[in-house]
């Protein structure tokens, strides 16, 4: 192979750039890792969470030293509309099984160990410049990039560019995501103590909760709504499909559908006298299976969000384990590839084969009907949430008005909607759950 300035270049400086510049430096390649960002973590945002298992596996004992927030162990879900909130609170000592662990984390001093990581294991670092193009040979493969008047060269590209694939648009060819595949989210982080954390959900000291919220959070739109609890403060935010946002039909913006949360009566308890200390936004892939594009090219590999790596569930949102796991399995695959010489789409083979074999695209696929049926289920965003809400007054509102048997006051309530409309819906969701 002709010589190159580096082994390998990753672009960007995320969960999967970072492990995977990691990885490859550990492996004894010479790594350039460039971000965007003044640092590492300075454009990424999330609502906050990560399963510690695809971490472990590259970073054994992490919890000693990453930045972590609290780990998760009490769950919440949420069906609300307007009036009233209708919640699932689950708690066990098995979500905080190693292996099971899940913790919220902070992405900016998140990403930054990640990174700092990379470059303890040899990885060097540029923050501050964008990569405007992947560069190629006469033969078509990627042999490296150019930022700015600056060309950098490589035996292999790892595309980890994040939510907005540009670059893999422009010069892979991979298709654009769909509207529909794709989320913009916003959050909030409020600042309260850890006492007050700890009291407002009732928590074992330092241990923390996850709340995710479907309904009028989102005005009926699809889409949901997220709450991490940090050490002291909380991270509270919605995310919604950019059709929806950008719907004509739609009158209220996003950021709008975030105040209103926020002064919903399930939640304004829990954020009284809290002071925001940070407001941003992102686009979030939320198309599953049906929107990952190509991922192995001549020269290139493209992984985490820039993949499409992301899984919505309703109950449980998925992403950052997958960024890792990717970012790892490529980086891997990379290695192998020079090692023997033939960095070509054939010789980064062992990047696919790896991730088909894995959880990632195992999960992905045995899930991947869940995105349609979740765009199409407009009702469980809009009207579910009141015929909650109906039955739940039938069953614990008492006013001396003689009770008829409970069935007969719940009849009426799925009636008027339709058992069979409801039975096929509900079937449909458990098909592709």
């Amino acid at each position: 192979m002709s010589e190159s300035d580096f082994d390998v270049i990753v672009v960007g400086a995320g969960c999967a750039g970072a492990t995977a510049a990691y990885v490859a430096a550990s492996a004894g390649m010479s790594v350039l890792m460039i971000e965007r960002g003044n640092f590492a973590g300075a454009k990424n945002m999330t609502g906050g969470r990560i399963y510690a298992h695809a971490l472990r596996e590259v970073f054994p004992g992490f919890e000693s030293e990453a930045p972590l927030e609290r780990r998760i162990t009490h769950e919440r879900l949420a069906l609300m509309d307007a009036e009233s909130s209708f919640a699932f609170d689950f708690t066990s000592a098995e979500l905080a099984r190693e292996g099971a662990d899940s913790y919220a984390v902070l992405r900016a001093p998140f990403d930054q160990w990640l990174a700092a990581k990379a470059e303890e294991a040899g990885a060097e670092a540029i923050y501050g410049i964008a990569v405007e193009e992947l560069v190629r040979d006469d033969a078509g493969r990627v042999v490296g990039v150019r930022a700015g008047e600056d060309q950098i060269t490589a035996q292999a590209v790892i595309l980890s560019e994040g939510a907005n694939p540009l670059l893999s648009e422009r010069c892979l060819g991979n298709p654009r995501p769909k509207p529909h595949q794709m989320a913009v989210g916003i959050k909030q982080v409020l600042e309260l103590s850890s006492g007050q954390i700890e009291d407002r959900f009732l928590l074992p000291e330092g241990e923390g909760a996850s709340m995710l919220f479907v309904g009028d959070c989102t005005h009926g739109c699809v889409g949901g709504g997220f709450l991490y609890t940090n050490r002291d403060s909380i991270s509270l935010g919605l995310v919604t499909t950019i059709s929806k946002a950008g719907d004509a039909s739609n009158d209220t913006p996003v950021y709008q559908m975030l105040e209103d949360l926020k002064r919903h009566p399930a939640v304004a308890p829990i954020v009284r006298g809290a002071t925001v200390v940070e407001h941003s936004g992102h686009m979030v892939p939320e198309g599953g299976l049906g929107m990952v594009p190509e991922m192995t090219f001549d020269g290139c590999v493209v992984v985490g969000e820039a993949a499409g790596l992301c899984m919505n569930m309703g109950y449980q949102v998925r992403g950052m384990d997958f960024a890792v796991a990717s970012g790892r399995m490529a980086a891997e695959a990379v290695v192998e590839a020079i090692g023997r010489g033939d960095t070509s789409k054939a010789g980064l083979a062992g990047y696919r084969a790896r991730m088909e074999a894995s959880f990632v695209m195992r999960d992905l696929r045995t899930f991947s009907n869940w995105p349609a049926t979740m765009e199409g289920w407009d009702t469980l965003f809009s009207d579910y949430p009141t015929m909650v809400r109906e039955a739940m007054n039938a069953l614990f509102v008492v006013d001396g008005t003689p009770q008829e048997r409970l069935m007969r006051r719940m009849m009426p309530i799925f009636r008027k909607r339709g058992l069979l409309r409801l039975g096929r819906e509900m079937r449909g969701a458990l098909k592709s759950l």
